[in-house]
This record gives C-alpha cells, structure tokens and sequence, in this order.
C-alpha cells in the first residue's frame, strides 16, 4: 500500500509541477463530461423523473396519435371510451390553455384556462388542496358556474388565504363561485393554467374536434396492449360510424401520460444529448489520443524501470496516476461547467416545462467521476498497451531515435481522422441551422410590418356576446387610435398576417364542388390591407359598404386562387360550414385576389397556405364562437418612430373606451415576425456551442499530436536539414502530413453527415428547420475544419523548420 501511495505522489507532484499537460487533459475531459450533464439533466429532469402523481406508470393518454403531438380526442370520441375493460378510471382536459378575461379583487386582467371533467383529479390521483372537485352536471355550461384555482394563483392572487373559497371571481363577465384550489402537484403534471373550468360536454358542444386529452388510469395487473387495442378498436369504430374522421387515415391508441406531456420537446431534446454525446466521444478520443501520447513520452523512464526487473504493474503506476490526477481534476471543472450551463437553460427554460428546477444532483456527479474515470484509466491502459513494446530490440529498431513506430504513428493518426470526423458531423448539424436562418432572414413577406405596433384584445363576452357588439367595440376603439399622435392609421382583425393561434388551426371551407380544405381564415376591417401594404391583384378591397346586411363577399390569397379556382376567382363563391346552422352554409362572394402574407418556400410541394379574408361585420357568429376559444381581436397601427413608446398611451385608451377589458401586451409586428421564424434559433444555439466545443477538441488534439510527433522525429528532421532539406521544405512535410489526416476526417465527416440528417429529421423538423445538407453548407464545412486543421498544423510546423542539425545530431 506504501508503494502504490508513493508511486501516486511521485507521479502527480511531477504533473503538478509542470501542469501544461494535465490542464490540457482535464480540460478537453471536462468539455466532454460537462456539455453531456448537462443533456442529462434535461432528460432525467423532463422525460425520467416520475410525476409527482400516484402510480404515474399506470397513468395512459388515449385518443388520436400523431407523431410530435399528444394523443388528441373529441368529445364524442371521450363518451365512447368510457367503461373500458382493465381501466380503473377516465378523466378528460383540454389540450389547449387559452386565455380568458377575468375580474380578480376589481382588478381586469388575462388567465389561462383549463378545461376538464370531474373525472381528471381522481384519474391523476389528486385532491383539492382546498375545497372540492367538480361534481357531475357541472359540466354543463347551463349549470352553476364554478371556478377552481391553480396553487400559484390562489397564492399570487389570493396571498394563501383559504377564505378565497367562496369568492366571486367573473370569468369573461359572468360571475363564477370559487370552489376549491387545485393540488400543486397538478401544475407540474399536466398542460395546467391559472384557473380551470368544467368542460363543456354538453349536446351543443363541438362533439367533433380533437380539442382534449384523455387521461386514462389502467386497473391493477391490466395490460397496456390490451388497453390499446380496445381504445383503437373503439375509436376507429367511432369514426367510421360518424364519418369525421377518414379511420383509414388515423392512427389510434394510448401512449404513456408523461411522454405525452413532452412528446414535442422530447425530440428537440433528443438532438440535444446526441450533440452532446458526440461530443464527449470526441472528448474520449481526444482524451486516448493524449494519454497514448504521453506514454510514449515516459518510454525511456518505462524502459529503465523494465530494464530494472520492475513487474507489469510498477510500470504502468506512473501514467495510471496520472490518468487518475486528470480524472479527478476533469470532473471538477466539468461539474463547473455544467453548473454553469444549467443556470443559462433554467434562466431560458420555465420551470412548468422541467418540472421543477433544475439542478445538478449527486447521481448525476457519480455519473460524471464514473465516466471521467473510465475515459481517463480506459486511455492510460489503452497507451500503456501500445506504447509497452518500445522496450523490444525490434520496435526500437524500427522506431530508431524518433521516438516512436510506425503503428504508433498510424494510431495516432487514425485518432486525429477520428476526431475531425465527429467534428464534421456536428459541424454539418450547425450548418443546416445557419443556412435556415439566413434564409429566414431574408424572407420576402408579403407584407410590410415596418413600425406597426399590435394588441390583442378579447372582448369580455358577457359584455359583448355577437358579432355586432364586437365590431362596435373594434370601430370605437379603431377610431379613436387613429386620434393617437403619431399614429398613421389602425385596423382591427380577428388575426395578424403571421403567427396568429386561430389562423394557425385554421377553417375548413372550399369552392363550390371542391373537396373541403383548411384555409387562414381572417376578418379584416377596412383599413387592413392598406395598413399591413398586402397588395390587390385582382378585383377590389374591402370598403364601408361591405358592411352587415349586404351581400356577403370575400377576398382570396392568390395560392388560394391558384389552388381551388385556377387562377380565375373573380366573381365566383367560396363556401364555410357554419356549425350553428347545420347543412346552411356560409356562402361569399369573391371579390378580390391580393398577394400572399406568407413567403413562397423554395422546395417543391410546399406551397404558402390559402388565406380567405372577409368583412369584420360580416363575420358569421359560429366563427366568432369558435375565436373566442381560441383567440383574440388583433389591432394594429402604424406609428412613427419608437413602437414601445405607445404601450402606456394604449392601455389607457382602452380602460376609457371599455374600463373592463383587460388586454394582452404591446407588441411590435416586426417582433412577431421574428418569433415566428424563431424555431431554428433553438437548434442554432444547441449546435453552435456543442460545434465550438468539437472545433476546440479537434483543434487542441490536432495540436498535441503534431508537436508531439515534432518532437518525436527531430532527430530524423535534422538528419534531413544536415543533408540539404531546406527548412521550407520541412516544414511543408510536417503541415501536409497534418492537413492529409484533416482532409481523410473531413470527407468521412461528409459522408457520415449525409445520413445524419435523416437520422434527425424528426427533432428539425419539430425545430422549424429544413434538414437538406446543401452546397452552402458543405462547403461552410470544409472551410471552416480546413482553417482550424491549418492553424492546429502551422506552429508545429513552424518548429520542424527550425530544427537545428548540429544540435540533434550531437544529441543535445
């Protein structure tokens, strides 16, 4: 035990005395082990750590499955999944929180909402923190209204005070009793918001949408697999019968609740860990690439001690200490890292989606000592096996005074191709971000959201429950906007030109005779297309005569024209289903054509969505129903100068006009554009720093290798300048020797990256991003590894060519 002590303290007191290589180790370990704790607390915070619930594992989501969405159902779906074999329990919420207008202590002010049955709670396996759950035959929207509040709000709101049972709190105007505050458990489990009502499944409803999530708790010993195969079989019955769904088309089936919960950010998570995971494989390769080094570095001291009679283990003592030294010091400033890198996800990532903080736990230190050590005494063995020979007469023959063999030198240099091959490969993923978005910022809209400021504004229905009292309220307040100084014009509309909720879901309508297809549906006032600068192709815009009562018209996008009327719209009709008159539907006539708001994509089959404008007094009330779900009225202006400087000016607007209407954030439209197209920013950032750390890895042990290898062949390079070898010349020999394995990692990198994408499709696509590696970005590539493989090579090479011959030769 004495010996193996004083082998450690030998070993690591001439490492600390010149630190140069166990900085260089631990800090190319530490990268590594760093960028990966930090996946892995992402995934074990988000996808591995149960649910604060009940048995999460026997907790299902049952409805239509679609790849990057949860299980969705209808109302009508729900009733059909009732009393299903080996299920202890069902419950229903919604999968949307939309926000609403409530009236808290006198206060106007915007919450979000979830919708759910009585159901939920006891399927979760939760209780009310205070009062009770809703009862059967709440549901129905002509019962008592109720109201429960989420935890952070009872204590936001209400300071804690369990007197708040009882109050009156008025959601959209009407008056709703509180009757309990909701677990706070629930708002780290589910798509919770700041209050939550009885969903409405009641007769009248919209039975047919695919608006909720069915929860379903499995029965003791019951088998998923048969679980699921009566929910597809039921569903799947359901629409054939109903005809709302093609069930040909469909999937069906359950999928585990809490994978439900993140099944979007799942996949963006997963691009995360498989960067950070190569790059700790470029770690581990860097990592044996330096320790296999520095035992050729302790050849002649391993060759003296074998020479001595010293057994396997005393030879190999010195580098496992050291080995040891940097696993321990690459953990440290790994965790460091990592610490540091947890604090910028948790200050860009709230705590609903993580559920919980985030943290650095001891399971995940073990993890990373774990690691650190296998990296580190998996090297040492590694170089001490390779390097173990240099005592035989033969390899020392062979090797000659350079230091080294031939294998070795083919070792090496397969672990620097290595390197630049994982680099490529993350470099390619960055890459593909980038080119998105440049093209996103180069986008041609069609419209002009320069010095446009927006608000949004749901009318508070109790107050204004049709469409007439909306486009009052949208008039008065439109008017007197305009009256702002420094407002150029305003227009109300039910949706912004770009990322707007309803527009996104979209509207079924059709021409007569067509199939049905889903359309942006907008209704504009007046003063719209002039404002936002979309311009008229054909027919004409929209005027004051257009107004409730006359002849219902409409305006088309021109990919609308072109798709559904052949580019002749003029005059003929476009059709709506209006649910709340059956078999009547919405019929307009057209009367213009202007241009697309959304860019036209450069890949083929990808065309910009159809967009169908009409009047806002003209707006049939079903859809103003449906707005109400789920959106907002929008209003925009055209200001001069700074958008931010009219915030206050328009809060104070509306609280004269309507003193009720809470409304959402000032917002400027450029801003809005910006975060529409912010998807691929996620992944820019992902890749570019798990990119930077490869480039550095793949720089630093590009570097090692070639000063080593200088080092190691100085006594064959001064043979060569004693003969004439100019010093040019040497340096060209040892800079082509480093680019030649560059270039052989690059283009295996390329090839490699060519499948990379189709691997990953699923994770870019959910980012926003197209996954083709073009020209552009191949290129970027190899300019990019070519530059940093040249100057890794350059001041190794630098060195070769100022060897001085006399000096080696006399050994010096």
């Amino acid at each position: 035990m004495n010996v193996w002590l004083a082998e450690l303290w030998r070993a690591w007191r001439a490492s600390l005395r010149r630190p140069g290589f166990l900085l260089l180790a631990a800090g190319v370990l530490a990268l590594g082990i760093g960028a990966c704790a930090v996946a892995f607390v992402l995934v074990e915070q988000v996808l591995l750590k149960p649910l604060p619930l009940s048995q999460p594992e026997q907790l299902m989501a049952a409805g239509k499955l679609r790849q990057g969405w949860p299980p969705r159902i209808s109302t009508r779906q729900y009733a059909a999944l009732q009393k299903l074999d080996g299920v202890q329990s069902i419950g229903l919420m919604a999968f949307a929180t939309p926000t609403v207008n409530i009236m808290s202590r006198g206060m106007p002010q915007r919450a979000a909402v979830t919708y759910a049955d009585p159901g939920l709670l006891p399927t979760l396996g939760l209780q009310p923190q205070l009062g009770r759950n809703f009862i059967a035959g709440e549901e129905d929207s002509r019962g008592a209204q109720i109201v429960m509040l989420s935890h952070d709000f009872w204590e936001r709101q209400y300071a804690g005070d369990p007197s708040a049972i009882g109050q009156i709190l008025k959601v959209e105007g009407t008056p709703h009793t509180i009757v309990g505050v909701l677990p706070e458990a629930l708002s780290l489990s589910s798509y919770g918001g700041d209050i939550m009502l009885p969903a409405d499944l009641g007769p009248d409803t919209a039975g047919d949408q695919h608006l909720y999530i069915a929860v379903v708790r499995l029965a003791a010993g019951a088998s998923p697999a048969a679980v699921n195969a009566q929910v597809a079989a039921r569903l799947r019955a359901e629409a054939e019968s109903s005809g709302t769904d093609p069930a040909h088309r469909a999937r069906f089936g359950v999928l585990g609740y809490q994978a439900s919960l993140h099944v979007g950010g799942a996949l963006v998570l997963v691009l995360f860990q498989a960067g950070a995971l190569l790059v700790l494989l470029i770690a581990v390769v860097n990592e044996a690439n330096l320790l296999f080094l520095r035992a050729l570095a302790l050849q002649r001291d391993t060759a003296v001690r074998s020479a001595l009679g010293a057994r396997h283990w005393h030879l190999a003592s010195p580098l496992l200490a050291e080995g040891l030294l940097v696993s321990l010091f690459g953990t440290g400033l790994g965790a460091l890292l990592a610490m540091l890198g947890i604090a910028i996800v948790r200050s860009i990532i709230p705590p609903q989606l993580t559920g919980g903080e985030l943290h650095l736990g001891v399971q995940t230190l073990l993890l990373m000592l774990l690691v650190s050590l296998l990296v580190t005494l998996g090297s040492a063995l590694l170089g001490i096996w390779r390097a173990r020979a240099m005592v035989s007469f033969n390899d020392l023959r062979e090797g000659g005074r350079s230091g080294g063999t031939q294998q070795q030198g083919r070792l090496n240099r397969v672990l620097v191709t290595a390197q630049v091959m994982l680099t490529a490969v993350l470099l390619c993923a960055c890459g593909i971000f980038l080119q998105q978005a440049w093209k996103n910022a180069h986008l041609q809209w069609g419209f002009d959201g320069a010095n446009v400021a927006t608000l949004a504004l749901a009318p508070v229905q109790a107050d204004y429950p049709d469409v007439r009292s909306v486009s009052a309220l949208s008039q008065r307040l439109v008017e007197r906007m305009r009256q702002l100084p420094g407002v150029l014009g305003a227009a109300a509309s039910t949706s912004l030109p770009v990322n707007d909720f309803f527009g996104t879901f979209g509207t079924p309508a059709h021409a007569p005779g067509n199939e049905v297809i889903t359309v942006l549906y907008r209704a504009v006032g007046t003063d719209y297309f002039r404002l936002f600068g979309i311009r008229a192709q054909r027919g004409r815009l929209f005027s004051t005569e257009d107004r409730r009562g006359s002849e219902a018209v409409a305006i088309i996008s021109r990919a609308m024209a072109e798709r559904q009327y052949g580019g002749n719209a003029l005059g003929q009709q476009v059709q709506m289903d209006d649910a709340a008159h059956p078999g009547r539907p919405w019929t307009a006539r057209i009367v213009g054509v202007v241009d697309d708001t959304y860019p036209r994509s450069d890949r083929a089959g990808d065309p910009p969505p159809t967009e169908l404008y009409v009047p806002l007094e003209q707006m049939p009330d079903a859809l103003l129903a449906s707005l109400r779900v789920n959106g907002s009225m929008q209003f925009a202006l055209r200001v001069r100068g700074d958008v931010s400087g009219y915030a206050k000016a328009l809060r104070e607007l509306v609280a004269t006009v309507a003193p009720e209407q809470p409304i959402d954030d000032v917002r400027s439209m450029r801003s809005i554009v910006e975060e529409n197209m912010s998807g691929s920013m996620t992944g820019i950032w992902i890749c570019g720093v798990l990119a930077a750390m490869a480039l550095l890895l793949a720089a630093a042990g590009l570097y090692a290798v070639m000063s080593v290898a200088v080092t190691a062949r100085e006594h064959e390079l001064g043979v060569r300048a004693a003969l004439g070898a100019s010093p040019v010349r040497l340096a060209a020999a040892v800079l082509r020797g480093g680019m030649v394995q560059v270039a052989a990692g690059l283009a295996s990198g390329l090839l490699l990256a060519a499948a990379f994408p189709r691997l990953f499709a699923a994770s870019f696509a959910q980012l926003g991003t197209d996954v083709s590696i073009g020209p552009w970005v191949a290129g970027g590539v190899c300019a990019v590894l070519l530059t940093f493989g040249l100057l890794a090579c350059l001041m190794p090479a630098v060195r070769a060519g100022r060897v001085q011959p006399m000096r080696v030769l006399q050994g010096d």
